[in-house]
């Protein structure tokens, strides 16, 4: 059992930037895969950012270069940190964690509780 906690979302401008933190808690943190996925009002639950156990990262192609995943395993955590935000990139973010790799959201089993993003124009 995996129990993920979202925090740092919150309310900023345009171009802003914002971290959003992922506490990983239960069994090997450092052997999952883990992921961010976000979900608008109206609109399905997508891919973000993904880093694998071996520090592959994998990016949609809507937040690459601006969005960097990264953890620090001895504080069970993976971080997104998003920059040159935009007004799509409002939604709730979800951390999310498996034993594999998908951008799929429904082959993983473990989900934080999300937190909110809104980008004002």
């Amino acid at each position: 059992q995996v129990t993920l906690v979202e925090s740092g979302g919150g309310l900023v401008q345009a171009g802003g930037a914002l971290r959003l933190s992922c506490a990983a808690s239960g069994r090997t943190f450092s052997r999952f895969a883990m992921a961010w996925f976000r979900q608008a009002p109206g609109k399905e639950r997508e891919f973000v950012a993904a880093i694998t156990w071996s520090s592959s990262t994998y990016y949609a192609s809507s937040v690459k270069g601006r969005f960097t995943i990264s953890t620090d395993n001895a504080k069970n955590t993976v971080y997104l940190q998003m920059n040159s935000l935009k007004p799509e990139d409002t939604a709730v973010y979800y951390c999310a964690a498996d034993k594999a790799y998908s951008s799929a959201y429904d082959e993983y089993d473990y989900w934080g509780q999300g937190t909110q993003v809104t980008v004002s124009s």
